[in-house]
């Protein structure tokens, strides 16, 4: 008889989770639904889910039947921490026969009676997404059978998570990247300026950037980067250096200072960030580019009547965990007429299949001193083509015309 009962609860719970109609929920109403079907499924008196928030390893209460209050109040619980949190760092089914203080730390469990609780970790494509726990009021034990079948809840609550997250923060990086990369190049007198970006077909959008900063005694600024990672935090990161080297450009004139202030920036208040950045200042009267670089690849200068060549800038290690310990250096090239500067990102060059020194040799065969608009569009024809990049792609193209 148990056994039958026991069944028949895998089998409702099975149909509960492959509902149709779930499909064609967002997440809020997939979680309210599911949510009430557990707490009657399993005759229990609270259902939570807590989701992951990978930027502080906290699982964050996001819905809840019976215990409203938790996600009313803003509960967050760190990995390894009380009784989500262990659930979530073990990544197994976890019970508590005797809710009290010692056995959980958020007091909204025991404040409002339950004596019994049973937990499950969400994993998808073997990332946790989050953990869903029941409780009880009254003291009960919950069987393999119950375990098992809540398992498969939280199966199907983590794809739909996962599939959430990542459609949200996709379109939040890819908002966030629009708003932060120029929407109009400046113009400048004797100077043309023509820019691309492109999001890599496997990663997203991520931290790869390109900006033009008109500065002070008629200088331009030509910025290009590119954050480690991918991805929403990578674009947010990245609107943070940008930010900061956009002030540190205003205050200091040496490419080299600019970079080193920004990497004592994010070394100090950001240090699981890595970063490459090339910058840049033109001084348009002198038709002079002083640049210093972070760890990314230097720019292809192309002069009139010369093959096209990698500019000869002093490296320098990426932004990030304080790796400049004896400070940056910068390096001038003089722009007579004619001469066209790209800057990019490492994602035009690298190619699954080939090696970084064939990319390179393919764009210098590409570049050449033309008008800015006509190199960008060349180089993007022949460095992407009809294939989709797999990786982002920044490029900027500054071309003295007088």
């Amino acid at each position: 008889m148990v056994e039958e009962q026991h069944g028949e609860l895998r089998q409702r719970v099975l149909e509960a989770v492959t509902d149709g109609a779930l499909a064609e929920f967002g997440l809020d109403k997939l979680l309210d639904v599911l949510l009430g079907r557990v707490r009657e499924l399993f005759a229990v008196d609270t259902v939570t889910v807590l989701l992951l928030d990978a930027t502080d390893e906290r699982l964050v209460a996001t819905a809840a039947v019976g215990l409203e209050e938790e996600v009313y109040q803003g509960v967050r619980v760190p990995v390894g921490v009380g009784f989500a949190g262990r659930v979530a760092a073990r990544r197994e089914p976890t019970v508590i026969a005797d809710v009290n203080p010692s056995t959980v730390v958020n007091p909204l469990l025991w404040e409002h009676g339950l004596r019994v609780l049973l937990g499950v970790p969400m994993i998808a494509g073997g990332q946790l997404t989050g953990v869903v726990h029941v409780g009880s009021r009254s003291t009960r034990r919950f069987t393999d059978a119950e375990v098992e079948s809540l398992q498969l809840v939280a199966d199907r609550l983590a794809l739909a998570a996962h599939a959430y997250r990542s459609r949200s923060e996709r379109a939040a990086a890819t908002m966030l990247q629009d708003s932060l990369l120029p929407t109009r190049l400046p113009t400048v007198p004797g100077w043309e300026l023509a820019a691309r970006y492109v999001p890599g077909a496997d990663t997203g959008v991520g931290g790869d950037w390109y900006d033009v900063l008109p500065l002070p005694d008629r200088r331009l600024g030509l910025v290009i980067g590119d954050v480690v990672g991918k991805g929403l935090a990578a674009a947010v990161v990245m609107g943070r250096l940008r930010s900061a080297l956009r002030a540190y450009a205003l205050e200091f004139p040496d490419p080299a200072d600019v970079l080193g202030k920004l990497d004592r920036k994010v070394s100090h208040f950001e240090q699981n960030t890595m970063a490459t950045v090339g910058y840049a200042v033109v001084d348009t009267v002198s038709a002079s580019l002083r640049m210093a670089l972070a760890g990314h690849l230097p720019p292809v200068v192309a002069f009139p009547g010369r093959p096209a060549a990698l500019a000869d800038v002093a490296p320098g290690p990426p932004v990030g965990r304080s790796l400049a310990v004896h400070g940056r250096r910068s390096s001038t090239i003089d722009l007579p007429p004619g001469t066209l500067v790209a800057l990019f990102t490492d994602g035009l060059v690298e190619r699954r299949g080939a090696t970084l020194d064939e990319g390179l040799a393919r764009l210098l065969s590409t570049v050449e001193p033309a008008p800015a608009g006509t190199v960008c569009a060349r180089i993007m024809a022949t460095m992407v083509g009809a294939k989709a990049a797999t990786d982002d792609i920044a490029l900027l193209t500054a071309r003295h015309t007088r």
